[in-house]
């Protein structure tokens, strides 16, 4: 359970995902989880304590010709699964652009 709870106060939004994010995750961690511009996000690109992750499903990522270079994409359905890959240091920008 600290993991999960560690993950989840380092999780950050990109403000496009509010509403997807809220149908992968319960009422409460999408509550805690601060939103974010992408102007505030590109001064850190780069930065080993920043992960962004793409979680776009298959069709959507795979055909899409705007992806964030160096984002990282994962399931939004195995958050459980992939949430143990990524440190407590780091903070986390999902997105589905």
């Amino acid at each position: 359970m600290r993991d999960k709870n560690n993950f989840w106060s380092r999780l950050i939004i990109i403000g496009v995902l509010a509403g997807f994010l809220t149908i992968g995750v319960t009422a409460a961690a999408a509550q805690s989880v601060p939103l974010v511009s992408k102007e505030q996000v590109y001064p850190r690109l780069g930065s080993p304590d920043l992960v962004i992750i793409d979680v776009r499903i298959g069709k959507d990522w795979s055909s899409s010709q705007k992806k964030i270079k160096g984002a990282v994409r994962e399931d939004p359905d195995k958050i459980e699964a992939w949430a143990k890959k990524y440190t407590p240091q780091q903070d986390i920008v999902l997105y589905c652009a």
